[in-house]
């Protein structure tokens, strides 16, 4: 698939926390626009920030190449004003997509970040290309607190290539995730949105998780169902046999069914547990 790469000049980068993340996180940072991965139930897709572009979701993506020199002047007019700073990097793209490798902005940030922490950093990804900057993740830790989201929506691959073909492979996102994990990294899975898997999946995060956090496409899109909808979420899976799993309440059997694994308190669902207390 074709991208469309643009460096771009941002005007700030830390965006007041909003929808499900202002309980807890003060701020979401995002080092791009767009996002490669372009997976077919995303949100996004039906926000202002694709509804006014001519190039489908997937296809573009602009590289905000100021974004630490923004973090570094934005945190400090922060701690001026004494504000407490809880960052999710990030709520509309991933941190980790392939451009990061060359353009490594989200690297950058972190840098910037071990020189002025934050009071808190949650990063949500779907790219083992996270553990590149392990080394800054394990010297952001001693200054703040640090958590690791990956994304793993399925231990299915072939249910992933229906609905995320361009992410990364699911064996790769799991060895990422034992690696952060056993460097001393708080790590999460996040199971959002929840997609067809199977009974084994619990055990494949075993050990290598501290959270576990749940939700889907008709709690977690920011509208109740209605983004998913205008996606076609619902003929998607119809599609595919699986309508079963899309059920307004299937949080409810995925919660029942990941605490015969695992202790309650590890186990936690959408909006209102979004935030983690270390």
């Amino acid at each position: 698939m074709k991208i469309e790469i643009k460096d771009i000049v941002s005007k700030k980068i830390l965006s007041e926390a909003k929808g499900y993340l202002d309980i807890g996180f003060t701020h979401s940072l995002n080092p791009y626009s767009g996002c490669a991965f372009s997976c077919r139930y995303c949100y996004v897709r039906e926000m202002p920030i694709q509804k006014f572009k001519d190039i489908p979701w997937g296809e573009w993506v602009d590289i905000k190449t100021n974004a630490a020199e923004n973090y570094r002047d934005e945190i400090i007019k922060l701690r001026q004003k004494n504000k407490t700073v809880n960052i999710f990097m990030s709520s509309a793209t991933d941190p980790y997509q392939p451009m990061e490798r060359k353009a490594a902005v989200t690297q950058r940030i972190l840098e910037a970040m071990i020189e002025n922490p934050p009071n808190l950093l949650q990063i949500q990804t779907r790219s083992p290309l996270i553990t590149r900057d392990l080394d800054l993740l394990v010297k952001l830790k001693e200054k703040c607190e640090v958590l690791v989201s990956m994304t793993i929506e399925t231990d299915r691959e072939d249910i992933k290539r229906i609905f995320s073909p361009y992410a990364p492979g699911i064996k790769l996102r799991l060895k990422a995730l034992r690696e952060i994990h056993a460097a001393g990294i708080a790590t999460q899975v996040s199971i959002s949105p929840v997609l067809p898997f199977t009974p084994e999946f619990p055990k494949l995060v075993e050990g290598i998780v501290d959270r576990i956090w749940i939700d889907t496409l008709t709690i977690g899109d920011g509208s109740m169902g209605r983004r998913s909808e205008r996606l076609g979420m619902p003929q998607l899976f119809e599609g595919h046999g699986l309508s079963e799993w899309y059920r307004r309440d299937i949080h409810v059997r995925v919660e029942k069914y990941f605490k015969k694994s695992f202790p309650h308190k590890m186990i936690h669902v959408s909006k209102n547990e979004a935030f983690p207390k270390l």
